[in-house]
């Protein structure tokens, strides 16, 4: 599990700093990180996929939210146990009175009959 976990972040960490980076410019002396590479690799993908290149980074933010909440419920599948069991350490749930505890509590009716009808 931990190695599914690393395989999923560090390639959406990798695109996601040298997306941040390069849009804002801030390349460090890499030409890499710069907004140039930024513009053209937008302008490949999207003359491959036959689109305009504006609309896909939102396209590839869409993908990494989907893909997280995938990893992320296998992972919340996996150790389910765990996490209910600190759900549980965390918030202890108070135990239910019984059914003789509950009427034990109501008043007594007495023996004698309130209606008057025959």
């Amino acid at each position: 599990m931990k190695w599914f976990l690393i395989l999923w972040f560090v390639p959406v960490a990798l695109i996601g700093s040298w997306y941040g980076l390069s849009y804002h410019d801030i390349n460090f002396g890499f030409i890499m990180l710069s907004r140039q590479v930024h513009d053209l690799v937008f302008q490949v993908y999207g003359d491959m996929l036959g689109m305009p290149p504006d609309s896909i980074p939102p396209l590839l933010l869409k993908a990494i939210i989907v893909d997280s909440l995938i990893v992320l419920g296998i992972a919340c599948f996996r150790w389910r146990r765990q996490i209910i069991a600190w759900v549980q350490s965390r918030w202890p749930v108070e135990a239910e009175p019984s059914v003789e505890a509950v009427y034990s509590e109501l008043p007594v009716e007495s023996e004698e009959s309130l209606s008057r009808a025959p």
